[in-house]
């Protein structure tokens, strides 16, 4: 189930957000976000609905939250694995997959092993499936 709303301390920092939660709350009252009273909290404290949002954060939250569902049945191993992977910045995500696709994750292996400072070619502008 995904969440709609959300606290501006939740969304601190989150895909070029501001740093602070009252430079979230400024940001929403300019640019007149969706907003509720969160309930159960004394004071003015507000949320905000998604759909007020840019669609790059929006992506990084529901990613957050995909990535949290699929963790909690994970064993061990491939919580790290997860966690290494949303680690990486997007452009790091699709040069190691560009990368296994191409040659197979024994070339990545391959790369791992090798004594050579740089082992691994790299992908950048890569079409062909040879290694040299």
């Amino acid at each position: 189930m995904n969440k709609e709303w959300y606290a501006a301390k939740e969304l601190v920092g989150v895909a070029g957000f501001p740093t602070t939660p009252q430079a979230i709350n400024q940001r929403a009252k300019s640019e007149g976000w969706r907003k509720q009273k969160r309930s159960g909290v004394q004071g003015k404290a507000l949320e905000y609905h998604i759909s007020s949002f840019p669609d790059e954060v929006v992506s990084a939250l529901l990613a957050n939250e995909e990535s949290s569902f699929y963790l909690a049945d994970l064993p061990k191993a491939e919580k790290a694995w997860s966690a290494i992977y949303y680690q990486l910045t997007e452009d790091e995500r699709e040069q190691l997959t560009r990368f296994i696709m191409r040659r197979g994750i024994n070339a990545l292996l391959g790369c791992l092993e090798s004594q050579h400072p740089h082992p691994c070619p790299s992908t950048q502008n890569d079409t062909t499936s040879s290694v040299s």
